[in-house]
Order: C-alpha cells, then structure tokens, then sequence
C-alpha cells in the first residue's frame, strides 16, 4: 500500500504522525511510504532522517492526497485539504467528528473512509491510541494550570504546591480516566490539595488505592462540582465520552463564585469542552478571562512537546497502521473489533453512534458496509 504522512497545518501545530523508526517499519512491511516534505521538522526529524529508512519526501500535500491509498494525520485534515481527499481514501488520524458538524459533513461528502484514532476500542475497553496523548495532555494541564496561577499571568498568585507554613492550592479534576488520573498525579507531586471526581464507584475505589494521600477521590455529582468550585484555585475538566460531546460540566453563572484569577484548564475542548464558557485557543494565545476566571483551552496540548507526543503517538498508532496497510480496511475491520469501532464515516455514512447524535443525523452500522 502506498501510505501518505502529511505534515501538520493547524496553528502551531509541530508533532508528525510517524517517527522515521516508523516510516522503517512500514517499508519493511513492503509498503511505499510518502512524507510530506518537512512533516517531521517540528518534531526534530529531518527529510533525510526518513529517506534513510526508504521513504520518498514529496514537495506538496495534494501530491500525497493523489498517490496515497491510505493517509495519516495527527490533527483533523483542516478545510484547505477537504477538496485534495478522495472518494474511498482511508484517512487516519484524530478525528474528534463531534465537535465540529462542517468537518463531519465534509468527510461525509468526501466519501473517504475515515478511522479514528479516538473511538478505536481495544476488547479491555481502554482506548490505545488516545491513551498517550491523554497522558501528555493530563500532565500539561497542571503544567500550565501551575503557569497561569503566577500573578504576572493574571492569576491568583498561588504557588501550586504552597511551601511550608502556606496551604497549597486547592485543585479539582473532574473525570477520573487516563487524563485526570495523569493531571491529579503531577498536580500531587507538586504538592497541591487534589479532588479527583469520577462517576464510576469501582474506579473511585482503585484511585482511593493508588494515589498519594493528598489526592481526595470523590464521586461526582453537579452539587459537588457546584461545592468544590467554589473553593478551586484550579479546575482541570478531563471527561470524555467516548466518541461524543463532552458535557458542560461548569456553567457561566458559575464563575461568579469562583475565586478570581483562579485557572479553568478544559482538556476536552476538542470534544466540545465542558465548560460552558470554554472556546478553542491556540499555544499562541493560549488563554482568556471570563469573570475574572482564566480559561486554557488550547485543543493541541501535546503539540507543544512535539518530540516526547510523536514519540508516545507512533508507538501506539504504528501497529494498527501497519495492520491496515498489511490487509487493507474491511478485512481489517472483519478481523478487529478495535478497527471497527475505529470507523466514524465511511462511504458517505456516519458509521459511529455519538457523531450521529451529536448532529441528528441517519447512524449505519459500519458492518453493513463490509463486504
């Protein structure tokens, strides 16, 4: 198969979706590989990096759209490429197709067959090919969170983890899956006071468990996002629904009670973010204030560490890519219930249940379209 890697043109946006180790690994699995002249630069590979394992670099993207069979992606292909996709390309990538009605119908009229590193599903439940760059974003958060509670970035003026004779700063994490797991850790390393809020009784009971004893696991309800809100100097939202909207989880009216120049960091805007104030923004301007609240809400987190996300990424994603190019995407789909769950629109159909609620439109079983 002839495998397209593209480089990546949302806003400053610096991962790839391959390492060169990977690009390897494909041609030695007898496939063509084509890099998108520069995809790898921001991430410090460079063209010669790719063409020493046997990739060929080509100058433009609309060249690799019209030879490649299958084309990967880290972030969702941006509308300046909606006319380069074919009809029956399988394209590759995070999708997050709930979020955003014009890309959804923009694929649909493509007819590609899109695979969505999000929704695959491993028969465990978990998500692989989200679950590491859920890791970088959950420790990014508090990262940041700790950044924009500095006074000269119009925050509190709170050290995260406070210094002895001085409470740490109060931080609630709302979801208790790979991201809020990862965010409530950093944010207890740094020594802060964590209430980490999950809906699922058993998970509370093995994060009661694993996680230091400044972490308060508690089960999550809107009286008590409402109780600990109010008390927050840092408010990390990491629900997902898997493949769907994220609920809005704090509201506008309740920022007024909020402390000022507390931080809200919504690492599920590219789902729709859950807060009902969140907006997309970018590295570039990362941050903006809403009752005195500042809200973070950056939808590439990870693509502000290139090297350590394309890393993680290719690790996860280089099987399932290989596996697809090896035996193409309805044997694969047959074989794998993973795959299966992967496929959000193909052919022109909605093939996944949340995309289609999300916009009410007609949901096809992605079996009835293997042949």
């Amino acid at each position: 198969m002839i495998v397209g890697i593209l480089k990546e043109i949302k806003s400053e946006e610096n991962r790839v979706c391959m390492t060169p180790a990977g690009a390897e690994v494909m041609v030695q699995n007898g496939h063509q590989v084509l890099v998108e002249k520069s995809a790898g630069v921001g991430s410090g590979f460079a063209d010669e990096m790719y063409t020493s394992v046997g990739a060929q670099i080509i100058e433009t993207p609309a060249e690799v759209y019209a030879k490649a069979e299958m084309v990967m992606h880290v972030k969702e292909p941006q509308p300046q490429e909606y006319e380069l996709i074919r009809e029956n390309q399988i394209v590759f990538t995070y999708f997050h197709f709930a979020a955003s009605e014009e890309l959804t119908r923009a694929m649909i009229a493509r007819k590609a067959v899109c695979i969505a590193y999000e929704t695959i599903k491993d028969a465990d439940g978990t998500l692989p090919l989200l679950t590491p760059m859920s890791e970088v974003a959950g420790r990014m958060a508090i990262q940041q969170a700790a950044k924009y509670l500095e006074r000269a970035q119009g925050g509190r003026g709170l050290l995260l983890g406070g210094v002895p004779g001085v409470d740490p700063a109060n931080v609630v994490v709302i979801g208790g899956g790979v991201v809020g797991t990862h965010a409530a850790q950093m944010a207890c390393g740094l020594g802060a006071k964590v209430y980490l809020l999950d809906m699922s009784l058993p998970r509370l009971r093995y994060l009661s468990e694993v996680m230091p004893k400044n972490c308060f696991p508690l089960m999550s309800s809107p009286a008590k996002i409402r109780e600990l809100a109010l008390e927050a100097d840092v408010v990390v939202g990491a629900v997902l629904l898997h493949g769907a909207k994220a609920p809005k989880l704090i509201t506008r009216d309740m920022l007024s009670s909020m402390k000022q120049g507390s931080v809200l960091v919504d690492v599920a805007i590219d789902q729709g973010g859950c807060f009902e104030t969140s907006k997309p923004t970018t590295h570039g301007n990362p941050v903006y204030e809403v009752d005195g609240v500042i809200h973070y809400c950056v939808a590439n987190m990870p693509g502000a560490v290139p090297l350590t996300s394309t890393m993680a990424l290719t690790n996860a994603t280089l099987p399932y890519a290989v596996k697809l190019a090896n035996k193409g995407w309805q044997q694969c789909a047959l074989e794998s219930n993973a795959i299966l769950e992967g496929l959000n629109v193909v052919a022109g159909k909605v093939t996944y249940a949340g995309v289609a609620d999300a916009f009410g439109m007609e949901y096809v079983e992605a079996k009835s379209l293997l042949r």
